[in-house]
């Protein structure tokens, strides 16, 4: 095992070894890079990572604050690096750094387009009471964006895709997210977007608009609850019945 030690040093030799591996192999190269990624000012990462054999290695994440090794030798030198107080410290500056050039990019960047969103209900044949809601975002850039659906304020996991951002080739982007879902009485569904045009997510909230809307809505409601009734009814029934 090797002491913690300054990253630098480490990663110079890493660095060393490898090269001298690729020579000797004719493997083709191995390289250390630094990414600060980010779809808005509240949502980005900070990553250092050394690729070999344009295999990932080793690398730094701030979201995790650690490193972390992909193969058994650089778990170990993962593991040493992680206790170096230092290298951490040193580590977590670029991160704050990162930080700092994402909102000085937001505040001059020229090309900032916000998106317009809409959610909009659609047509489904034959599939019982379910609904499917879309949450488009149309016309922003940069391309990166992040389209979350909320029910009542948490986060829907299960139900959901989306495509991936399309290009309108005028520079510009959109994207879709479905939501599956049966409707119940009182319940919020809400569209939370973030985008680098954003100073903080935006959220917008679905209410059916139209009269076609609300009769699914009601007749999936009065669908529940006659089920409801007959279950309790059986129930009942089953119980006179028994000894």
């Amino acid at each position: 095992t090797i002491r913690p030690l300054n990253l630098y040093f480490v990663l110079e030799l890493l660095l060393g070894v490898f090269i001298q591996t690729a020579l000797r192999h004719s493997a083709f190269y191995c390289h250390d890079v630094k990414k600060c990624q980010f779809t808005s000012s509240h949502d980005l990462v900070y990553l250092e990572q050394i690729y070999f054999n344009k295999v990932l290695m080793l690398q730094y994440n701030s979201t995790l604050e650690k490193f972390e090794g992909y193969t058994k030798k650089m778990m170990e030198i993962a593991d040493d690096l992680n206790k170096s107080k230092r290298t951490l410290d040193y580590e977590k500056k670029c991160a704050e750094q990162c930080q700092i050039y994402v909102d000085f990019t937001l505040d001059f960047l020229p090309h900032l387009v916000e998106p317009s969103v809409r959610i909009t209900p659609v047509e489904r044949q034959g599939n019982g009471h379910q609904m499917l809601l879309v949450c488009s975002a149309y016309d922003f850039y940069p391309k990166q964006i992040k389209l979350t659906w909320l029910r009542n304020g948490e986060k829907v996991v299960n139900d959901v895709t989306s495509t991936e951002e399309l290009s309108n080739r005028n520079w510009l982007y959109q994207i879709h997210s479905y939501l599956e879902y049966t409707p119940s009485p009182g319940e919020e569904l809400t569209c939370m977007v973030e985008h680098a045009s954003l100073k903080e997510p935006k959220y917008y909230n679905w209410e059916p608009t139209s009269g076609a809307e609300r009769n699914k809505i009601a007749v999936g409601t009065s669908v529940l609850l006659f089920g409801f009734l007959i279950f309790v009814a059986g129930l009942l029934f089953y119980k006179r019945k028994s000894p």
